[in-house]
Protein backbone atom coordinates (compact mmCIF):
# COMPACT_ATOMS: atom_id res chain seq x y z
CA UNK A 1 0.00 0.00 0.00
CA UNK A 2 1.20 3.43 -0.74
CA UNK A 3 2.60 5.51 2.42
CA UNK A 4 2.79 9.53 1.93
CA UNK A 5 5.86 10.84 3.27
CA UNK A 6 6.58 11.76 7.07
CA UNK A 7 6.12 15.20 7.60
CA UNK A 8 9.70 17.01 7.58
CA UNK A 9 9.89 17.67 11.22
CA UNK A 10 9.83 13.73 12.03
CA UNK A 11 12.44 13.14 9.42
CA UNK A 12 14.79 16.28 10.71
CA UNK A 13 14.85 14.96 14.28
CA UNK A 14 17.81 13.10 15.63
CA UNK A 15 17.44 9.53 17.34
CA UNK A 16 17.28 10.82 20.66
CA UNK A 17 15.16 12.84 19.55
CA UNK A 18 12.79 10.86 18.26
CA UNK A 19 13.33 8.23 21.04
CA UNK A 20 12.31 11.38 23.70
CA UNK A 21 9.32 12.07 21.80
CA UNK A 22 7.59 8.07 21.50
CA UNK A 23 8.20 7.87 25.16
CA UNK A 24 6.34 11.30 26.19
CA UNK A 25 3.62 10.20 23.65
CA UNK A 26 3.25 6.94 25.13
CA UNK A 27 3.25 8.54 28.45
CA UNK A 28 0.56 10.65 27.39
CA UNK A 29 -1.86 8.18 25.99
CA UNK A 30 -0.84 5.53 29.17
CA UNK A 31 -3.79 3.08 28.76
CA UNK A 32 -5.50 3.99 26.00
CA UNK A 33 -3.23 2.51 23.65
CA UNK A 34 -0.93 -0.42 23.35
CA UNK A 35 2.05 -0.74 21.43
CA UNK A 36 3.35 -4.42 20.08
CA UNK A 37 6.68 -5.19 18.05
CA UNK A 38 7.49 -8.24 16.01
CA UNK A 39 10.46 -10.10 16.99
CA UNK A 40 11.82 -8.85 13.35
CA UNK A 41 11.71 -5.22 14.09
CA UNK A 42 14.71 -3.37 14.87
CA UNK A 43 15.83 -2.89 18.35
CA UNK A 44 14.89 1.20 18.50
CA UNK A 45 11.09 0.02 17.97
CA UNK A 46 10.70 -3.25 20.07
CA UNK A 47 11.99 -0.82 23.38
CA UNK A 48 8.86 1.02 23.12
CA UNK A 49 6.26 -1.87 22.92
CA UNK A 50 4.25 -3.39 25.24
CA UNK A 51 4.46 -6.83 23.62
CA UNK A 52 6.66 -8.20 21.49
CA UNK A 53 6.18 -11.97 19.76
CA UNK A 54 5.61 -13.46 16.37
CA UNK A 55 2.36 -12.41 14.32
CA UNK A 56 0.09 -14.85 16.05
CA UNK A 57 0.97 -14.33 20.11
CA UNK A 58 1.01 -10.69 18.98
CA UNK A 59 -2.30 -10.92 17.88
CA UNK A 60 -3.18 -12.41 20.60
CA UNK A 61 -1.96 -10.23 23.08
CA UNK A 62 -3.65 -7.21 21.22
CA UNK A 63 -6.62 -8.78 23.27
CA UNK A 64 -5.22 -8.60 26.44
CA UNK A 65 -6.12 -4.62 27.11
CA UNK A 66 -9.93 -5.05 25.92
CA UNK A 67 -10.32 -1.24 27.38
CA UNK A 68 -7.21 0.17 25.34
CA UNK A 69 -8.66 2.15 22.10
CA UNK A 70 -5.78 1.72 20.04
CA UNK A 71 -3.68 -0.89 18.90
CA UNK A 72 0.13 0.29 17.29
CA UNK A 73 1.53 -2.73 15.57
CA UNK A 74 4.80 -2.71 14.79
CA UNK A 75 4.69 -5.35 12.02
CA UNK A 76 3.53 -5.84 8.73
CA UNK A 77 -0.11 -5.15 6.90
CA UNK A 78 -1.48 -8.84 7.35
CA UNK A 79 -0.64 -8.77 10.82
CA UNK A 80 -2.22 -5.61 11.61
CA UNK A 81 -5.49 -7.18 9.46
CA UNK A 82 -5.30 -10.35 12.35
CA UNK A 83 -5.36 -8.41 15.09
CA UNK A 84 -8.30 -6.16 13.86
CA UNK A 85 -10.26 -9.46 12.66
CA UNK A 86 -9.23 -10.76 16.11
CA UNK A 87 -10.44 -7.73 18.18
CA UNK A 88 -13.65 -5.99 19.60
CA UNK A 89 -15.17 -3.43 17.34
CA UNK A 90 -14.06 -0.49 19.94
CA UNK A 91 -10.60 -0.97 19.43
CA UNK A 92 -8.87 0.50 16.30
CA UNK A 93 -5.43 -0.89 14.57
CA UNK A 94 -3.24 1.05 13.49
CA UNK A 95 0.14 0.27 11.70
CA UNK A 96 2.34 3.04 11.83
CA UNK A 97 3.40 2.60 7.98
CA UNK A 98 1.10 1.20 5.15
CA UNK A 99 4.40 0.07 3.28
CA UNK A 100 5.23 -2.27 5.60
CA UNK A 101 3.62 -5.40 3.78
CA UNK A 102 4.85 -8.61 3.18
CA UNK A 103 6.63 -10.19 0.01
CA UNK A 104 5.16 -13.76 1.09
CA UNK A 105 1.60 -12.78 1.89
CA UNK A 106 2.02 -10.64 -2.33
CA UNK A 107 3.11 -13.85 -3.71
CA UNK A 108 -1.19 -15.17 -3.44
CA UNK A 109 -3.51 -12.61 -4.57
CA UNK A 110 -7.21 -13.68 -4.83
CA UNK A 111 -7.57 -13.35 -8.23
CA UNK A 112 -4.84 -15.85 -8.68
CA UNK A 113 -6.16 -18.12 -5.68
CA UNK A 114 -10.10 -18.49 -7.30
CA UNK A 115 -8.33 -19.23 -10.80
CA UNK A 116 -6.27 -21.59 -9.23
CA UNK A 117 -9.17 -23.14 -7.43
CA UNK A 118 -11.53 -23.41 -10.46
CA UNK A 119 -8.69 -25.07 -12.47
CA UNK A 120 -8.50 -27.50 -9.68
CA UNK A 121 -12.28 -28.23 -8.84
CA UNK A 122 -12.46 -28.77 -12.54
CA UNK A 123 -9.75 -31.66 -12.28
CA UNK A 124 -10.44 -33.43 -9.03
CA UNK A 125 -14.12 -32.49 -8.81
CA UNK A 126 -15.74 -31.55 -5.74
CA UNK A 127 -15.81 -34.20 -3.66
CA UNK A 128 -18.96 -37.16 -2.82
CA UNK A 129 -20.96 -36.48 0.37
CA UNK A 130 -19.50 -34.80 2.70
CA UNK A 131 -16.27 -34.87 2.18
CA UNK A 132 -14.42 -32.41 -0.43
CA UNK A 133 -11.94 -33.10 -3.00
CA UNK A 134 -9.99 -29.83 -2.06
CA UNK A 135 -9.39 -27.93 1.19
CA UNK A 136 -7.51 -24.82 1.62
CA UNK A 137 -5.31 -24.19 4.13
CA UNK A 138 -3.18 -21.08 4.65
CA UNK A 139 -0.40 -19.63 6.77
CA UNK A 140 -1.34 -16.45 8.57
CA UNK A 141 1.34 -14.79 6.94
CA UNK A 142 -1.41 -14.10 4.32
CA UNK A 143 -3.77 -11.54 3.57
CA UNK A 144 -7.04 -10.96 5.05
CA UNK A 145 -9.26 -11.66 1.77
CA UNK A 146 -7.44 -14.81 1.55
CA UNK A 147 -7.95 -16.24 4.73
CA UNK A 148 -11.70 -15.06 4.07
CA UNK A 149 -11.68 -17.34 1.06
CA UNK A 150 -10.38 -20.39 3.25
CA UNK A 151 -12.94 -19.89 5.69
CA UNK A 152 -15.71 -19.81 3.15
CA UNK A 153 -14.76 -23.00 1.58
CA UNK A 154 -14.25 -24.93 5.06
CA UNK A 155 -10.20 -23.99 5.43
CA UNK A 156 -8.18 -23.19 8.10
CA UNK A 157 -5.28 -20.62 8.96
CA UNK A 158 -2.32 -22.17 10.44
CA UNK A 159 1.05 -21.01 12.36
CA UNK A 160 3.87 -22.45 11.69
CA UNK A 161 3.86 -24.08 15.30
CA UNK A 162 0.47 -25.97 14.73
CA UNK A 163 1.08 -26.83 10.66
CA UNK A 164 1.37 -30.10 11.70
CA UNK A 165 -2.35 -30.40 13.78
CA UNK A 166 -4.35 -28.11 10.47
CA UNK A 167 -2.76 -29.92 7.75
CA UNK A 168 -3.95 -33.45 9.51
CA UNK A 169 -7.03 -32.27 10.30
CA UNK A 170 -7.77 -30.91 6.43
CA UNK A 171 -6.67 -34.48 5.67
CA UNK A 172 -9.34 -35.72 8.11
CA UNK A 173 -11.95 -33.53 6.20
CA UNK A 174 -10.67 -33.98 2.37
CA UNK A 175 -8.75 -36.18 -0.15
CA UNK A 176 -6.20 -33.22 -0.58
CA UNK A 177 -5.45 -29.86 0.85
CA UNK A 178 -3.91 -26.92 -1.24
CA UNK A 179 -1.73 -24.89 1.20
CA UNK A 180 -1.33 -20.91 0.61
CA UNK A 181 1.06 -19.22 0.18
CA UNK A 182 4.44 -20.29 1.46
CA UNK A 183 5.38 -23.38 -0.16
CA UNK A 184 8.45 -24.39 2.38
CA UNK A 185 6.27 -24.40 5.37
CA UNK A 186 3.91 -26.99 3.59
CA UNK A 187 6.56 -29.15 1.98
CA UNK A 188 8.62 -29.23 5.86
CA UNK A 189 5.04 -30.20 7.32
CA UNK A 190 3.88 -32.87 4.79
CA UNK A 191 7.30 -34.55 5.06
CA UNK A 192 7.14 -34.26 9.05
CA UNK A 193 4.11 -36.19 8.72
CA UNK A 194 5.82 -39.02 6.87
CA UNK A 195 4.40 -37.54 3.37
CA UNK A 196 7.08 -37.84 0.31
CA UNK A 197 7.86 -34.15 -1.14
CA UNK A 198 8.32 -36.32 -4.97
CA UNK A 199 5.17 -38.38 -4.58
CA UNK A 200 2.55 -36.76 -2.83
CA UNK A 201 3.26 -32.75 -3.30
CA UNK A 202 3.40 -30.79 -6.69
CA UNK A 203 3.65 -27.13 -6.40
CA UNK A 204 1.07 -24.70 -8.21
CA UNK A 205 2.77 -22.17 -10.04
CA UNK A 206 -0.27 -18.95 -10.83
CA UNK A 207 1.88 -17.91 -13.75
CA UNK A 208 1.22 -21.24 -15.78
CA UNK A 209 -1.50 -23.41 -17.06
CA UNK A 210 -2.71 -25.76 -14.29
CA UNK A 211 -0.10 -23.98 -12.53
CA UNK A 212 2.99 -25.94 -14.27
CA UNK A 213 0.86 -29.90 -13.59
CA UNK A 214 -0.46 -32.46 -15.51
CA UNK A 215 -3.85 -33.45 -14.54
CA UNK A 216 -2.51 -36.96 -13.43
CA UNK A 217 -0.27 -34.79 -11.08
CA UNK A 218 -2.54 -33.06 -9.15
CA UNK A 219 -4.99 -35.89 -8.94
CA UNK A 220 -2.13 -37.84 -7.54
CA UNK A 221 -1.01 -35.34 -5.09
CA UNK A 222 -2.14 -34.89 -1.15
CA UNK A 223 -0.49 -31.53 -1.12
CA UNK A 224 -0.66 -28.73 -3.80
CA UNK A 225 1.76 -26.21 -2.66
CA UNK A 226 1.41 -22.77 -3.67
CA UNK A 227 4.84 -21.03 -5.39
CA UNK A 228 5.27 -18.41 -2.44
CA UNK A 229 7.87 -17.98 0.18
CA UNK A 230 9.63 -16.17 2.34
CA UNK A 231 12.16 -13.91 0.46
CA UNK A 232 13.92 -14.11 4.02
CA UNK A 233 14.15 -17.69 4.80
CA UNK A 234 14.77 -19.21 0.94
CA UNK A 235 18.11 -17.62 1.65
CA UNK A 236 19.50 -20.00 3.59
CA UNK A 237 21.47 -22.93 2.10
CA UNK A 238 22.90 -26.22 2.62
CA UNK A 239 26.65 -24.79 1.56
CA UNK A 240 25.68 -22.55 4.88
CA UNK A 241 25.42 -25.22 7.19
CA UNK A 242 28.21 -27.20 5.83
CA UNK A 243 30.52 -24.02 6.88
CA UNK A 244 28.81 -23.51 10.30
CA UNK A 245 29.66 -27.22 11.09
CA UNK A 246 33.31 -27.17 9.55
CA UNK A 247 33.69 -23.77 11.78
CA UNK A 248 32.44 -25.34 14.68
CA UNK A 249 32.07 -28.98 14.87
CA UNK A 250 29.94 -28.18 17.71
CA UNK A 251 27.57 -26.22 16.76
CA UNK A 252 23.76 -26.61 17.40
CA UNK A 253 21.74 -26.02 13.93
CA UNK A 254 18.50 -24.34 14.14
CA UNK A 255 15.82 -22.84 11.89
CA UNK A 256 12.66 -21.77 10.97
CA UNK A 257 10.04 -24.39 9.03
CA UNK A 258 9.92 -21.38 6.08
CA UNK A 259 13.50 -22.58 5.22
CA UNK A 260 13.80 -25.43 2.10
CA UNK A 261 13.17 -28.54 2.52
CA UNK A 262 17.49 -29.33 2.27
CA UNK A 263 18.27 -27.04 4.88
CA UNK A 264 15.70 -28.15 7.24
CA UNK A 265 16.88 -31.72 6.69
CA UNK A 266 20.40 -31.23 8.33
CA UNK A 267 18.85 -29.08 11.40
CA UNK A 268 18.48 -30.80 14.21
CA UNK A 269 16.19 -28.11 15.47
CA UNK A 270 13.70 -26.26 13.60
CA UNK A 271 10.32 -24.78 14.92
CA UNK A 272 8.65 -21.05 15.00
CA UNK A 273 10.42 -17.88 15.80
CA UNK A 274 9.12 -18.74 19.08
CA UNK A 275 9.96 -21.80 19.39
CA UNK A 276 13.58 -20.62 18.38
CA UNK A 277 13.90 -18.09 20.90
CA UNK A 278 12.84 -20.41 23.77
CA UNK A 279 15.33 -23.53 22.77
CA UNK A 280 18.10 -20.86 22.48
CA UNK A 281 17.23 -18.95 25.89
CA UNK A 282 16.98 -22.25 27.70
CA UNK A 283 20.29 -23.82 26.00
CA UNK A 284 23.21 -24.76 28.93
CA UNK A 285 25.60 -21.97 29.03
CA UNK A 286 28.21 -22.18 26.80
CA UNK A 287 26.58 -23.93 23.88
CA UNK A 288 26.68 -22.57 20.43
CA UNK A 289 24.12 -22.01 17.98
CA UNK A 290 23.65 -21.04 14.04
CA UNK A 291 20.33 -19.39 13.45
CA UNK A 292 18.27 -19.72 10.01
CA UNK A 293 16.04 -16.99 10.34
CA UNK A 294 15.67 -13.12 10.40
CA UNK A 295 18.97 -11.11 11.34
CA UNK A 296 17.28 -8.69 13.76
CA UNK A 297 16.19 -11.52 15.79
CA UNK A 298 19.50 -13.58 15.76
CA UNK A 299 21.54 -10.28 16.98
CA UNK A 300 18.87 -9.65 20.06
CA UNK A 301 19.51 -13.40 20.76
CA UNK A 302 22.93 -12.92 20.82
CA UNK A 303 22.74 -9.44 23.12
CA UNK A 304 20.36 -11.13 25.80
CA UNK A 305 22.21 -14.54 25.68
CA UNK A 306 25.89 -13.47 26.23
CA UNK A 307 26.92 -16.87 27.73
CA UNK A 308 26.44 -18.58 24.24
CA UNK A 309 28.03 -17.98 21.00
CA UNK A 310 24.99 -17.37 18.59
CA UNK A 311 25.44 -16.15 14.85
CA UNK A 312 23.15 -16.18 12.21
CA UNK A 313 23.70 -18.88 9.13
CA UNK A 314 23.48 -16.13 6.12
CA UNK A 315 26.64 -14.38 6.68
CA UNK A 316 24.96 -11.47 4.11
CA UNK A 317 22.79 -10.81 7.21
CA UNK A 318 19.50 -10.00 5.31
CA UNK A 319 17.06 -8.14 7.43
CA UNK A 320 13.21 -8.53 6.69
CA UNK A 321 13.35 -5.03 4.29
CA UNK A 322 9.20 -4.61 5.17
CA UNK A 323 9.13 -4.77 8.47
CA UNK A 324 12.27 -2.41 8.22
CA UNK A 325 9.97 0.13 7.43
CA UNK A 326 8.76 0.86 10.59
CA UNK A 327 11.22 3.48 11.49
CA UNK A 328 10.64 5.01 15.03
CA UNK A 329 10.19 8.02 13.28
CA UNK A 330 6.64 6.55 11.70
CA UNK A 331 5.82 5.62 15.01
CA UNK A 332 6.38 9.08 16.92
CA UNK A 333 4.28 10.58 13.76
CA UNK A 334 1.67 7.13 14.54
CA UNK A 335 1.38 8.23 18.33
CA UNK A 336 1.02 11.74 17.69
CA UNK A 337 -1.60 11.27 15.50
CA UNK A 338 -3.38 9.60 18.59
CA UNK A 339 -3.08 12.45 20.49
CA UNK A 340 -4.07 14.77 18.37
CA UNK A 341 -7.62 13.07 17.65
CA UNK A 342 -7.09 12.23 13.92
CA UNK A 343 -5.08 8.94 13.82
CA UNK A 344 -3.26 8.05 10.89
CA UNK A 345 -3.06 4.80 9.06
CA UNK A 346 -6.01 3.21 10.72
CA UNK A 347 -6.31 -0.55 9.24
CA UNK A 348 -10.00 -1.76 8.87
CA UNK A 349 -11.68 -4.93 7.32
CA UNK A 350 -13.88 -4.90 5.63
CA UNK A 351 -17.52 -6.91 7.62
CA UNK A 352 -17.54 -9.65 4.94
CA UNK A 353 -14.17 -10.51 4.53
CA UNK A 354 -13.62 -10.24 8.62
CA UNK A 355 -16.57 -12.46 9.32
CA UNK A 356 -15.03 -15.49 7.04
CA UNK A 357 -11.44 -14.37 7.58
CA UNK A 358 -12.60 -15.34 11.71
CA UNK A 359 -14.21 -18.77 10.75
CA UNK A 360 -11.17 -19.68 9.52
CA UNK A 361 -8.73 -17.76 12.38
CA UNK A 362 -11.19 -19.53 14.93
CA UNK A 363 -10.90 -23.27 13.28
CA UNK A 364 -6.76 -22.64 13.97
CA UNK A 365 -7.75 -21.56 17.59
CA UNK A 366 -9.73 -24.87 17.85
CA UNK A 367 -6.47 -26.67 17.22
CA UNK A 368 -4.20 -25.14 19.24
Amino acid sequence: MYQAPLPEEYVSRSPEETRRKIQDAKAALGSRVVILGHHYQRDEIIEHADYRGDSFKLAKDANRHPDAEFIVFCGVHFMAESADILTPDSMKVILPNLAAGCSMADMANLFQVRSAWRQIEEIVGSGSGSRPALVPVTYINSAANLKAFVGERGGTVCTSTNAPMAVKWALDQGDRLIFFPDQHLGRNTGAKLGYDPDADMCVWDPFKPLGGNSPEQLLSSKFILWKGHCSVHQRFTVEQVEIAKQADPQVNIIVHPECPIEVVRLAPYVGSTEYIIRTVTEAPSGTSWAVGTEINLVNRLANENPDKKITCLDPMICPCSTMYRIHPSFLSWALDSILAGNPVNVIEVPPKVKHFAKLALDRMLSLI
